[in-house]
């Protein structure tokens, strides 16, 4: 029966773990693997993501006590699965596929085509989380469950998948959430994350009781199984629903009835936007989500009402304040940005302004069309402080076009703190010290960061800005420079609704401490860590052509960073033109560190200059 592999499609050839080992041709037919050694040896193969296995290694995987012979059977393992994977190759033709390098065998499987590597890609969409959650069959690796060379990844994808679940639970309806939920905790009891979901769930569906009693049962399962009490996030769920939450709901509820009633259709999405931008900051990971989902169905409907004025407010109200310079969902970015340069031939006074910042911050650091100085000049004139802290906003996204900006920057978060901190506008207040942080620590200067970042923590406990302590947690573990720190911040990443934050910044960071660990995904700067991926591998020539195909890297908070990783590379295989690009886009940071980011350091650009300065010569 041909097997309906969801995350490869057809033409290509692939390879399943998620459940027993498995693998299919290009036509979703499951390919005959032999016996379980050979599965063992495609399984070991694929634990090491490309890396050379020595024979040696795979004959104490495979047996505990390895019989006489072992290496020649390995070999001959090795030989049944190449005629099995590449059944059309020529004799005496090398195997593309399953090669033999120095002392052992890799698999050269590309990142599409196995689907445990496409399932940690999925984790960056929320979109994408109910479709890859399908592609499990059963236990990771299920063949192999006492296999030690098997367990640390095993129980990594089992992670990984639980916490898919809970993130797929958190972007749904509450009503459609609560049974997968129910089923969830029932099966893993230990998963606090789990609990809080299924409670708050129930609560926005008016069961308030049903949540109170999940959290009841909650802390019974954690102090019978594990001795543990429960932690603070289901603590101030617990307290939330008690103390705050039944007459806030009441009110808005009656409210938003009467307001149903007797408000227009214009009113109403302008209404929205406001309650979109407040989700969105006060919300945490799933109030951002959803504000960006339905910012964009606010959008929708504006335009089909077909009243330029209604489409460039509601377009440009939504002045959510934005830090980090990589797009969650750059679709979602782009069709912002058309909409908003559609509207802008007809938009005047403050609305034109509104609109010049949104392009200025979804562009992100690709400057194109109007320049956001024109929205800060037109807000100034406007005497508008909110305006003006929106168009200082999109200046610092537009503030990246060449390296050594901190300084420029750095000058955009103290009008920032100062504008905002004069008018009482808390989130942009915390926007300017979070600017600072990044500008001082490329400066060097670490107290002065250090003492933004405070600040940043104490408004945002202040206001309810849950969000802002992500970027204050990493600038923590970047100050520790220790993998401990940079893994416990990635842990509180994961579900705040940040993929363009998330996704490969754990790899980078723990690449920027020369601690690399390359099981873990680069995401989208796999093109700059690759050919130290290959070096570390011994694969000189291989990282050497990988360094002639780097892009330059994009304009934004981590461009110094990344061509740091080109000009070290450059170094290791002495590739003089690689060393010259990088002398030439550094040279404008020169006395900075390589950390203007506030999330990784990697460290003084002068001492990378000075010697990549001797590689290109």
């Amino acid at each position: 029966m041909t097997v309906r592999f969801g995350v490869l499609g057809f033409g290509v050839l692939g390879f399943g773990v998620l459940g027993p080992v498995t693998a299919w041709d290009p036509a979703g037919e499951p390919i005959a693997l032999r016996g379980p050694m050979h599965r063992a040896v495609l399984a070991r193969l694929i634990v090491a993501r490309g890396r050379v296995v020595p024979v040696g290694h795979l004959v104490d995987d495979l047996w505990t006590a390895p019989p006489e012979g072992a290496v020649s059977a390995v070999r001959t393992f090795v030989a049944a699965l190449r005629r099995a994977l590449e059944p059309d190759r020529r004799p005496r033709t090398p195997p593309a596929l399953l090669i033999t390098e120095g002392p052992g065998y890799a698999l050269r499987a590309a990142p599409d085509t196995v689907d445990a590597w496409r399932f940690e890609q999925a984790m960056a969409t929320p979109a994408a989380l109910a479709e890859a959650l399908s592609w499990w069959r059963g236990p990771a690796y299920a063949d192999f469950p006492e296999a030690p060379w098997a367990r640390a990844e095993r129980a990594r994808l089992t992670e990984l998948r639980l916490r898919a679940v809970e993130l797929l639970a958190a972007s749904r309806a509450p009503a459609e959430a609560v049974p997968d939920l129910d089923a969830h905790v029932a099966e893993h009891p230990w998963r606090e994350e789990g609990w809080r979901l299924l409670a708050l769930s129930l609560y926005r569906t008016g069961r308030q009781g049903d949540a109170l009693a999940v959290l009841r049962r909650a802390r019974e399962q954690l102090v019978d199984r594990l001795g543990l009490d429960p932690g603070p996030a289901l603590r101030e769920l617990e307290a939330s629903i008690l103390r705050q939450d039944i007459p806030v709901r009441s009110v808005l509820a009656d409210a938003a009835a009467d307001y149903e009633r007797n408000v227009g259709a214009r009113a109403r999405l302008d209404s929205t936007v406001g309650l979109l931008r407040d989700l969105a900051v006060t919300g945490g990971g799933g109030g951002l989500e959803a504000a960006g989902r339905h910012r964009m169905a606010t959008i929708a409907a504006a335009e089909e009402l077909g009243d330029p004025a209604l489409i460039a407010r509601v377009i440009g109200a939504y002045d959510v304040p934005a830090i980090w310079t990589r797009s969650d969902d750059p679709a979602r970015a782009g069709k912002i940005v058309a909409a908003a340069r559609r509207a802008l031939p007809s938009a005047r006074g403050a609305a034109r302004v509104r609109l010049l910042a949104t392009i200025a911050l979804e562009t992100r650091g690709a400057t194109a069309g109007p320049t956001p100085g024109e929205a800060v000049a037109a807000a100034r004139d406007l005497d508008d402080p909110r305006l003006l802290a929106f168009a200082l906003n999109g200046l610092f996204m537009q503030t990246f076009h060449r390296c050594g900006l901190a300084p420029e920057r750095d000058g955009i978060g103290v009008e920032l703190i100062t504008l905002a901190a004069g008018h009482k506008l808390p989130t942009y207040e915390v926007l300017g010290h979070l600017i600072r942080v990044q500008s001082r620590s490329a400066l060097a200067d670490f107290p002065a960061a250090d003492t933004h970042a405070a600040a940043a923590d104490r408004l945002a406990a202040e206001h309810e800005l849950p969000l802002a302590t992500v970027f204050t947690e990493w600038y923590r573990a970047m100050r520790q420079a220790t993998p401990s720190a940079y893994r416990a911040a990635a842990d509180h990443l994961a579900g705040t609704g940040m993929p363009g934050l998330e996704h490969g910044l754990l790899a980078l960071a723990l690449l920027s401490l020369d601690r690399p660990d390359h099981t873990l995904g680069y995401g989208p700067y796999t093109p700059w860590a690759q050919p130290h991926v290959l070096l570390a591998e011994g694969r000189t020539e291989q990282a050497r052509d990988a360094l002639r195909g780097v892009p330059d890297p994009p304009a934004d908070l981590l461009s110094e960073a990344l061509w740091c990783l080109i000009g070290r590379a450059a170094v290791a295989v002495g590739d003089p033109a690689a060393a010259a690009r990088t002398l030439t886009a550094l040279a404008p940071a020169a006395g900075q560190l390589a950390a203007g980011s506030g999330v990784l350091d990697a460290g003084p650009i002068d001492d990378l200059l000075a010697t990549v300065r001797r590689a290109a010569a």
